[in-house]
């Protein structure tokens, strides 16, 4: 693969727990997940509530929404911002680079280093003023990691907890609204809303594919022959549809978590708790403000694109009854409150515009509402 591919920041070695077995792996897995589970797993659901209502505020009285661009694509960023203690300014401008990183674009690895660039500046942030979020964590552990990886682990869990979250979101939005199966069991009470996300994970997973494993001697599987340095692709969503698993895909898989969505084994995702949690609250919050909600389009007609790592739908356009904001609020503790005095980060830069596909945003109204948006939050 050459040097200037634009697959190297998915497929390249990287300092990361996901590229290294034994005791290594072990080392550094145990700082991802140790940190992880020092989260208040009921904090964070107060959050996603919190943000949940005050995306649906944002539309609830136009009576009309775009969810992936006014409610998918946000409520993660909104949460994870607050878990990796960075400031909310950098969230529209990281997603933009990592969503450009992830289509191989010929921009990606310049999108990439801005990414990089971004996590190393709060790394050092974090050294100097530690608080209570998860870089801190990471950087206090007793694995004792470097900066570059602390910062590639960060990169690792923002890429991976955005971008399947987003999609995970949507995907069950769409089923939700689209399926009879579901809209029905989820009114009668006989599905539960973790019930349609764990069918989700089953039918359309967020990630679809991986990339990054390397044959390292010939052999053959599944008839086919693999040579030593072969790429190889593990089709999650291809296996969790896989006829000698499930024969009839109408049937419902409740309660089931035996899919491949997160991976298995040693190297399974340790982030999949904090992805169902805001995923299936967010969208409760959702449904409990708008029960009539439905979609404003036939299903046919939405547009979906794919990258290197998903497919994902680019609008999920509904229409609901017009109310007025509630401005809900949450109360009890934060999910991780921040020191007496917050880290001083420097403007983040804008990312690399090489090409015009490089990841800016799309235009100056959703700079602005999101500018705006921002604002609002910070005020409540």
């Amino acid at each position: 693969m050459p040097a200037d591919s634009p697959l190297l920041p998915v497929v390249a070695w990287q300092p990361l727990c996901v590229f290294a077995d034994g005791e290594e792996h072990e080392r550094l897995r145990a700082a991802v997940t140790e940190s992880m589970n020092r989260f208040d797993r009921r904090g964070i659901r107060r959050y996603v509530v919190r943000f949940a209502n005050q995306l649906v505020d944002s539309f609830a009285a136009d009576g009309k929404a775009e969810l992936v661009e006014q409610f998918a694509e946000h409520l993660p960023m909104l949460t994870l911002t607050q878990l990796l203690g960075m400031p909310d300014e950098y969230g529209p401008r990281l997603v933009d680079a990592a969503r450009d990183m992830l289509k191989g674009t010929e921009t990606a690895i310049a999108s990439n280093e801005y990414v990089m660039k971004t996590l190393r500046q709060l790394v050092a942030a974090k050294r100097a003023l530690p608080g209570k979020d998860f870089a801190s964590w990471l950087l206090e552990h007793r694995a004792d990691l470097a900066d570059d990886e602390a910062a590639e682990h960060l990169r690792l869990v923002l890429i991976t907890a955005y971008e399947t979250t987003a999609n995970l979101i949507a995907n069950t939005l769409r089923m939700v609204l689209t399926d009879p199966r579901f809209r029905a069991s989820l009114a009668g009470g006989h599905m539960t809303l973790p019930d349609a996300v764990e069918q989700v994970l089953w039918d359309a997973p967020p990630f679809g594919r991986v990339y990054g494993r390397w044959a390292t001697g010939d052999t053959e599987f599944a008839d086919q022959k693999i040579k030593s340095g072969d790429l190889l692709v593990l089709g999650l969503a291809a296996g969790n549809i896989d006829p000698a698993i499930r024969p009839d895909l109408s049937v419902p898989v409740h309660g089931n978590r035996s899919h491949l969505s997160f991976s298995s084994g040693p190297h399974e995702c340790p982030g999949q708790d904090i992805g169902r949690a805001i995923a299936d609250t967010g969208i409760d919050a959702l449904l409990v403000r708008l029960p009539d909600i439905e979609l404003a389009v036939l299903e046919d007609q939405l547009d979906w694109e794919s990258s290197l790592l998903s497919r994902r739908l680019m609008a999920v356009p509904v229409r609901f009854t017009p109310r007025e904001p509630e401005a809900a609020q949450v109360t009890g503790s934060p999910v991780m409150p921040m020191p007496p005095e917050s880290p001083k980060f420097p403007a983040p830069a804008p990312p690399p515009q090489e090409a015009p596909a490089a990841p800016v945003p799309a235009s100056d109204r959703v700079r602005a509402w999101w500018r705006s948006l921002t604002r609002w939050l910070r005020a409540r």
